[in-house]
């Protein structure tokens, strides 16, 4: 969820059988999504678990995101790992070497999971495993994007298989995920440590 889904009823959304949000909280190394204030205690009181994200830019160092991402979502919270969304599209225009954006990712990486002790989620297309991630954070939970069939990452924590959804208690179009696990697991999620 982000502010492109403008107001969010998140009891309904509960009511309806969802179990969890990720909630966008920033960009690059100033963006802060507007409604994020409002959805992050709004998804916590309609009793959903809840995890914040933030959109990798491969044209800002790694230090100046983890420090935007942040002030924003202050560690310490109940709430899924935090989740790095890494992907092309919506990117700067002229990506540096996928090495760069590698090393910045890890300096993000590092920083964020000093801070809340636990390993971030990385968001990816097939796109972005393949020229970024896959081979160099393997020590870390996916979140797989693919709309037409089941992840061929391998070890994948969650799948995002729709980007079209529609749910009550949203107006415009949402993207749906769901959890590889058990509910046992999922629970071990929220708390600290790998969510695997």
């Amino acid at each position: 969820m982000s502010h492109h889904q403008r107001r969010i009823d998140w009891a309904k959304l509960r009511a309806e059988g969802y179990d969890f949000a990720f909630i966008k909280a920033t960009e690059g190394g100033d963006y802060r999504d507007p409604l994020f204030t409002a959805n992050w205690p709004a998804a916590e009181r309609a009793g959903l678990a809840r995890g914040a994200y933030h959109f990798f830019t491969f044209c800002t160092a790694g230090d100046k995101q983890a420090a935007n991402f942040l002030a924003v979502v202050a560690p310490g919270q109940a709430m899924l790992p935090p989740a790095v969304d890494i992907e092309f599209h919506g990117n700067c225009a002229q990506p540096p070497p996928a090495a760069d954006i590698r090393a910045e990712l890890a300096t993000f990486l590092q920083r964020v999971e000093a801070s809340y002790a636990r390993r971030p989620i990385l968001y990816v297309t097939n796109r972005s495993y393949k020229q970024i991630v896959g081979g160099g954070f393997s020590d870390y939970p996916i979140w797989a994007r693919n709309i037409f069939r089941e992840p061929r990452v391998e070890g994948w924590t969650f799948w995002q298989y729709a980007d079209r959804g529609r749910v009550d208690g949203v107006a415009g179009l949402v993207d749906l995920d769901l959890y590889r696990g058990t509910r046992e697991e999922f629970l071990g999620c929220m708390k600290a440590g790998a969510c695997r």
